[in-house]
């Protein structure tokens, strides 16, 4: 049976439609897929993503495992609630996870990882965590909710007035412990301002509805994967995986080599992979034929061909889009083989939207 968030009653009776995602039973929109991806890009929206896991790091020695097991290096952050995004790689250079690591204190690190990777990092935490005499704690007693869009601070506000704290004075990506287990970090997966706040699992439906009533307009999966897309943000599985280095997925600047002294899982791979430079790369795609993109079409070039990871029709552009693995190098145009037929398309470099406006030329 799928697991269920504490929200599953509440999508139910707004009429989500519900589907598997990664082994839970999640909404994958309320009515309109197309009317909530504009929410977010033009007001604001809230998604469910308690399905997300979220691990608490303790020990003495926490920032000197996680300075090996990531590839970004922990070792910047130095304000409590600061956050970065990072990798998780194997010994060969794949990704076994993309992650937000929060430095809470210098014996305390939160991690939110994927939903359907969860099991295999807390297996691999604590496999590497125990050498180091670090705590691991998956804190399955809180849920999460992601408010996002150009007003999605302010009716945060509006609804959770003094109980947000300090939460007004966030810059982007860091964090803030708003007291009773209620977290509230300025980070998201839309391209838009917000928050993404945890908080105890049994306190989540009073302010799900609180912001409902307060004007936030509850968006599903669906919706949340064409805005990220519309960004450029990768989505693990699809546009990298265990088989695809960060250098080939557009995420190098995930990759702290500097200090060069400091070892992390996979560094050799990716040292090597860079001196001789990848020779695969994630690139980004407008179709210009009429047609839909989706993950899997090949994608043809002059010398060579790639595959598209994501594709979808961009709701804020008005045409469709993608991202895809080509030869490195590529550029200009290319053909995509949609059933059956050759498809013009322009290579673009990632993202398409930004701050609810195109950022390409159309």
């Amino acid at each position: 049976m799928p697991n269920r968030t504490p929200l599953y009653d509440v999508h139910v009776a707004l009429g989500a439609k519900m589907v598997d995602f990664a082994g839970w039973e999640m909404p994958i929109h309320y009515g309109s897929q197309i009317e909530e991806h504009h929410a977010v890009r033009r007001d604001a929206g809230m998604f469910d993503v308690s399905h997300m896991g979220v691990v608490d790091l303790h020990g003495a020695r926490v920032r000197d495992v996680l300075r090996y097991l990531l590839a970004n290096d922990v070792a910047r952050l130095r304000e409590p609630g600061k956050a970065l995004y990072t990798c998780m790689l194997n010994e060969s250079g794949g990704v076994i996870d993309d992650l937000i690591v929060y430095y809470m204190g210098d014996t305390w690190y939160r991690i939110v990882m994927n939903a359907a990777t969860r099991g295999r990092d807390l297996a691999w935490f604590r496999r590497h965590g125990d050498s180091f005499g670090v705590a691991i704690e998956e804190r399955d007693d809180l849920a999460m909710l992601a408010v996002q869009g150009p007003n999605a601070r302010a009716k945060v506000h509006a609804v959770l007035g003094e109980q947000a704290g300090d939460a007004k004075t966030l810059g982007r990506f860091a964090a803030v412990d708003a007291g009773q287990d209620m977290f509230i970090a300025r980070t998201g997966y839309t391209g838009e301002d917000g928050y993404e706040i945890m908080l105890p699992a049994d306190d989540v439906e009073d302010l799900w509805h609180r912001l409902h009533a307060g004007a936030v307009t509850p968006c599903g999966l669906g919706a949340r994967d064409t805005l990220r897309l519309e960004a450029g943000l990768a989505l693990y599985g699809q546009d990298m995986d265990e088989d695809v280095s960060p250098l080939e997925a557009a995420l190098d600047w995930t990759v702290a080599f500097e200090p060069a002294d400091r070892d992390f899982v996979g560094r050799a791979a990716l040292e090597t992979q860079r001196a001789a430079g990848p020779s695969r790369e994630l690139v980004g795609l407008v179709l210009e034929d009429q047609g839909v993109l989706r993950a899997h079409q090949r994608v043809l070039i002059d010398d060579g061909e790639g595959e598209i990871t994501s594709g979808s029709f961009s709701p804020t552009l008005g045409r469709a889009i993608a991202l895809a693995r080509v030869p490195a190098g590529t550029g200009g145009r290319c053909r995509v083989e949609v059933r059956g037929r050759l498809l013009a398309a322009r290579v673009v470099k990632p993202p398409f939207v930004r701050n609810g406006r195109a950022v390409i030329a159309l």
